[in-house]
């Protein structure tokens, strides 16, 4: 396992070099979404309208922050479930994505996605919402406020800690860690 630190948006030279495993600390521009942001997102694609931001290189991140305290640009925010997401993610893959940071497992057409469209899908810790919230330097809502915390954000993140899950070679951190247990 390596350790990276990577800046967004992501290239498919980036993404070639992770491996399951691997630890990876982000600076740059990373976008909020959750599952009703996704659907709305999708719609786009679907209708061939523009999207609120560029899916070119993106990293999406699984996540529903609660409030700020006053000076702060974001409150807790921690990762959300990602299997909600992913009936939409190969959609956004296809169309350029290169990364997502949640928790949990993924389905396989969200792992074939990253193997064909060279993407990959990060772990974030849950219930380290508060501790990720201090990687996060800015954040503003960029479309859907009517959705309250799951309001697309742009957030501008430094070395923000993420471990790969899957890779766009067919590796999958989960699966990997079970055999090792079951091997014992």
């Amino acid at each position: 396992m390596a350790e990276y630190r990577l800046k967004t948006p992501l290239t498919d030279e980036d993404v070639a070099k992770l491996k399951a495993g691997d630890i990876v600390y982000l600076t740059g521009v990373i976008y909020t979404a959750r599952d009703a942001a996704h659907k709305r997102l999708v719609d786009l694609i679907e209708k061939g309208e523009e999207l609120p931001f560029d899916l070119k290189g993106s990293v999406i991140y699984f996540v529903g922050p609660t409030p700020p305290k006053p000076g702060e640009p974001i409150g807790s925010a921690g990762p959300t479930t990602s299997y909600r997401m992913d009936s939409y993610s190969p959609i956004l893959i296809e169309h350029g994505q290169k990364g997502m940071i949640g928790k949990g497992k993924r389905n396989e057409a969200v792992k074939e996605a990253c193997k064909k469209y060279k993407a990959v899908y990060f772990g974030a810790t849950g219930g380290a919402g508060a501790l990720l919230a201090q990687r996060i330097k800015k954040a503003e809502v960029i479309a859907y406020p009517e959705l309250g915390p799951e309001a697309i954000r742009r957030l501008e993140v430094e070395d923000f800690p993420v471990v790969v899950v899957n890779d766009c070679y067919g590796n999958d951190l989960y699966e990997q860690g079970r055999a090792q247990w079951e091997e014992k």
